[in-house]
């Protein structure tokens, strides 16, 4: 971490600054431009929905936003670091504390119980047994799952499946969720349920940013940015 490039002057409410990002990628002989200059910014402890269509670029966002890729060109700062020209390790170094993701298909590994899959990015921090323990338990009673802690994701219900997804994602207490379409797999109450919690680790602090297609679940948000053709088209509290 401390390999990254501080910023000599970082306003403290900021977390998330882009400015004039492009990504491109090459599709035989085309050249396809994913993002065409995005600028924005999310402050800390925003609820904020970014909304598109397939293809609107919505999820090459989420994959910069997310340390899962890197502009063509452009700036990329996050918490005050420029992590645009940084090594892959450094990146996953950013990832693991600094990021908690949630994704439509749960992402969980079907041999480990629901405690094991919460533990696992504590294991790559290098955290001892007993404390990984403890703080993934933590982390299920928090999404009110403490009586499903040895049940693998078969076991689960879709939303309870998600629920350990979340656990999994606050369990390093990152101070950004990236949420990547979470009810999208759901039924409705399900999904209701999910979208409950996402609210309550907002107003508890975290930075949410959740990426839908979805207008009904971007309007739960405090704030909503929409994507097309890779260009922000509206910025909107």
């Amino acid at each position: 971490m401390e390999a990254c490039l501080a910023v000599a002057v970082w306003e403290e409410d900021k977390m998330i600054y882009l400015e004039n990002v492009y990504k491109k990628y090459i599709m035989g002989t085309q050249v396809v431009n994913a993002l065409n200059g995005i600028t924005l910014q999310i402050d800390r402890h925003e609820f904020v929905a970014v909304v598109g269509p397939s293809g609107s670029g919505k999820s090459t966002l989420m994959n910069i936003i997310g340390c899962l890729d890197t502009p063509t060109s452009g700036t990329y700062i996050l918490d005050g670091y420029d992590v645009c020209n940084i090594s892959d390790n450094q990146l996953a170094e950013f990832r693991n504390r600094k990021l908690g993701f949630v994704f439509q298909q749960f992402n969980l590994l079907q041999k480990l119980t629901a405690i094991e899959n919460v533990e696992l990015p504590l294991v790559y921090q290098g955290l001892g047994k007993k404390a990984r323990r403890k703080r993934a338990l933590e982390a299920l009673e928090s999404v009110g799952l403490s009586d499903r802690i040895n049940h693998k994701p078969r076991e689960l219900s879709g939303g309870q499946q998600q629920r350990v997804a979340i656990a999994r994602a606050l369990v390093t207490n990152p101070p950004i969720i990236l949420a990547d379409e979470p009810t999208g797999a759901l039924d409705s109450k399900s999904g209701a349920e999910i979208m409950k919690i996402i609210k309550l680790l907002n107003e508890a602090g975290s930075t949410i940013v959740l990426i839908t297609h979805d207008n009904t679940i971007a309007s739960q948000a405090k704030r909503i940015i929409r994507i097309s053709d890779g260009s922000v088209v509206e910025d909107r509290m």
